[in-house]
């Protein structure tokens, strides 16, 4: 497969930023993504277990087999012949490296039967939900690599869900209809610690692309989204870095229709129960084309996310640059984010700030006609109300951008905080964004600006609005 990747693009690009000092990089930097470790060159070929290269014979348990061989054995590579394999959910252990070669295709299951439900969060809480279709579950040293193509299939999962959807949103049911439509993940590393995905291409995936859960020393590298193909996937993020620690993104290319690069810390009761933190996440060289948002963090607060190092990125065509949301049953704080030395081309909001977001979706209400003594386990994880309301106020604060360069974009700043959550100490310098309008800052406070040139072609200035020392 033609390698995807533009990195020498991003590199180019990076050169019109004239790069004013910028803030330290912080000691923990260095410290982030899966500490060394080495596997044994011993080679497993899934197709002495039985795996057929058809791309329609269904080689789950033979791909289970080898893997499961060369664990107990000792750990060491698990390969694949060139062609097509179709497969369902499979789980990788520790001291295996599932190498997907060039000219090696894994094709995800279109039968949700062939992805057994396990003990999960997903969407900010914790219930069943289908097994990813490669797992690394409470494993450690363990490695997905090789430039083969992963491609999850997953259209009829999206169908699924817009069908839903059509069912779902007359009934007032819009706020469960994510966690109703079980799609899988394509790539789940789940209480794992010392990970490696690297170089791998994937495609179509039926819901998150990647997610890194309650896990740490995370490192995905070189690694090609393409989840627009032949459609466009709803919820398809890209990366989701979730209550997890010490994780290095690098030197990928995400293509989605949701997230591109995510944070995540839990939803609401059940996020603030569980109450475990993104830290110490660094992102960079990276690329984000179509997707809502360049860097995301929320709208899964709860647990809270800080200490974000992200830098030399570029977006075409992205929703947003900086994209923090939350809703006021979440909870949690975001804060002490660097994001830098960022060129975006057509973008929608340069800096975007919600911690009231999307309400149809952030709250619950069981409607008229519903017993809630029979309805599903995790309907009412939702439906359970933050005592006390304060609680679930999120706090953002503490927020660092600099050196950005923008053409193209819709709105230059869109940060609209509320009474309860003032949007405190935001950092820009050495912005240069050109956008069709300046934007909003409501309810913000000890703003800095520092060489921050906005062109609006309607020639409007930032609107400023129930904030204090916020001064353009």
């Amino acid at each position: 497969m033609k390698s995807i990747h533009s990195f020498m693009l991003v590199a180019f690009m990076l050169v019109s930023i004239t790069v004013f000092a910028q803030p330290k990089t912080p000691d923990w930097v260095s410290k982030v993504g899966a500490r060394k470790f080495s596997f044994k060159q011993n080679n497993y070929l899934v197709n002495k277990y039985g795996a057929i290269n058809d791309g329609k014979t269904l080689a789950t348990n033979a791909i289970q087999k080898a893997i499961d061989d060369c664990a107990a054995k000792g750990g060491g590579i698990v390969s694949f012949e060139a062609g097509k394999y179709l497969t369902g959910s499979i789980f990788i252990k520790k001291g295996v490296n599932l190498k997907i070669d060039e000219g090696v295709e894994i094709l995800g299951s279109q039968n949700i039967k062939d992805y057994p439900e396990i003990d999960t969060r997903v969407a900010g809480i914790e219930m069943k939900w289908p097994a990813a279709l490669i797992n690394i579950l409470k494993q450690d040293k363990a490695s997905i690599s090789g430039k083969g193509l992963i491609n999850a299939q997953g259209k009829p999962f999206w169908e699924y869900y817009w069908n839903l959807r059509k069912e779902y949103d007359p009934k007032g049911l819009r706020w469960i209809v994510d966690y109703d439509a079980k799609r899988p993940r394509t790539i789940l590393v789940e209480s794992a610690k010392d990970v490696v995905i690297k170089d791998i291409h994937v495609q179509q995936a039926g819901f998150w692309t990647v997610q890194i859960l309650y896990s740490s020393y995370v490192t995905v590298d070189h690694i090609t989204i393409r989840n627009n193909v032949d459609g466009s996937g709803p919820s398809t993020d890209g990366i989701d870095v979730d209550s997890s620690l010490w994780t290095l993104i690098e030197n990928c290319d995400i293509d989605c229709n949701d997230d591109n690069f995510c944070l995540k810390a839990g939803r609401d009761w059940d996020g603030l129960r569980v109450n475990r933190p993104t830290e110490y996440v660094v992102i960079r060289n990276c690329v984000a084309r179509k997707g809502a948002g360049l860097l995301t963090l929320g709208s899964e607060t709860s647990g809270s996310i800080r200490h974000v190092w992200a830098t030399d990125l570029v977006g075409y065509g992205t929703g947003n640059a900086i994209n923090i949301k939350s809703a006021k049953t979440r909870g949690g704080t975001v804060e002490d984010v660097y994001f830098g030395n960022i060129t975006m081309h057509g973008v929608g909001n340069v800096i975007q700030v919600n911690p009231n977001w999307n309400p149809s979706y952030s709250y619950s209400t069981l409607p008229a006609g519903y017993n809630p003594d029979s309805i599903p386990a995790h309907w009412t994880k939702l439906l359970t109300h933050v005592d006390p309301a304060s609680k679930g106020i999120p706090k953002i604060q503490n927020i660092n951008v600099f050196n950005v360069t923008a053409t193209g974009a819709k709105k230059a700043i869109n940060a609209i905080g509320f009474s309860e959550t003032i949007l405190k100490n935001f950092n820009l310098s050495n912005l240069k964004i050109e956008a069709a309008t300046a934007g909003t800052i409501d309810f913000g406070q000890n703003w800095t600006f520092d060489r921050v040139n906005i062109t609006a072609a309607d020639q409007s200035a930032l609107k400023v609005s129930n904030s204090v020392s916020v001064n353009p």
